[in-house]
Parts: C-alpha cells; structure tokens; sequence
C-alpha cells in the first residue's frame, strides 16, 4: 500500500495523492455494478485501464499492463477506507510543493 503522486491520479483523486492498495486481480471483487472502463497510456508507454462508478463517476481501481494479475485499488474505494494505512511514497517527483509527506515512509520518485 502507498501514496501514489503520479500527476494523473491528482487530477483523478482531486488530491496531492491517490492512497492505493496493491492486490492481485483473483482476490478483487466489485460489490455493486459493472464499472465503467477507459484505457491510457502509462509513463512507460504501455496501457492502464481504469475502472470508475458507473452512478457516479469516482475512480474505483487501476489496472497497469505492466504488472501480470495485480490490480491497484483506490483505497477511498473501499467499504472500511479507515482500514487503510500507507507502507510507502512513489511518484514523489510530481509531489505538489504543499503536499505535506509523513517523513518516517520511504520516498520514491517515481514507481520502485
């Protein structure tokens, strides 16, 4: 689990960064109805699919075609998001200068 600081996920999130959960793709499920899907180019140039609420439009999860049976989960996403706590900070070098970083979390600038 990590802070991700990747720019599109700022504007996605409307935050400084996107609280993410790493699971492999088998242990996922979507409770409500079928997400709404769109694909885009990462900073690697290979594809990531993201999926959205189809009521309202928030962003639920990430599929990176980089990474073989993972998916990344927005953890605002989740029934318990209090659950949730950060291991780490990627894609620092996009951090927003007010974005204010726990300092006892590695940082990395980008995805390690």
């Amino acid at each position: 689990m990590g802070n991700g600081r990747c720019r599109h996920r700022q504007q996605a999130t409307e935050s400084a960064c996107f609280p993410a959960v790493l699971v492999k793709q088998n242990d996922f499920k979507i409770d409500d109805s079928e997400p709404l899907r769109f694909e885009c180019p990462a900073d690697r140039g290979h594809a990531k699919r993201q999926g959205l609420c189809a009521t309202c439009g928030s962003p639920l999860f990430l599929i990176n075609g980089a990474s073989d049976g993972e998916i990344v989960f927005f953890a605002s996403s989740m029934a318990e998001p209090s659950l949730y706590t950060s291991s780490r900070n990627i894609f620092v070098k996009n951090a927003q200068p007010w974005d204010v970083m726990d300092p006892a979390l590695p940082r990395f600038a980008a995805k390690p």
